[in-house]
């Protein structure tokens, strides 16, 4: 009786690994889909910016304004050394 029951249970793991690799695979594809990783990074760029209730995060927004004055002053500084 255990030789009957050992083809059953061997198919029944084969079926169920199968699903589970198909499962894997259709994860991997939507992960690696570019518009998937656009919105994954677009999400993050807003998350570091906006907080979960919609609020700016002043402090990272001024990080950002005065890095990007700072590089302008820069390159104004630049062009008047050099002119």
């Amino acid at each position: 009786m255990a030789d009957a029951e050992r083809p059953d249970t061997i198919e029944r793991e084969m079926e169920e690994t199968r699903e589970r690799l198909a499962e894997t695979v259709d994860q991997l594809v939507y992960r690696a889909n570019p518009k998937t990783i656009v919105r994954r990074e677009v999400n993050a760029v807003k998350a570091h910016f906006v907080d979960a209730e919609g609020n700016p995060r002043t402090e990272n927004i001024l990080k950002v304004v005065g890095g990007v004055a700072g590089f302008v002053a820069l390159l104004v500084v630049i062009r008047k050394v050099t002119s």
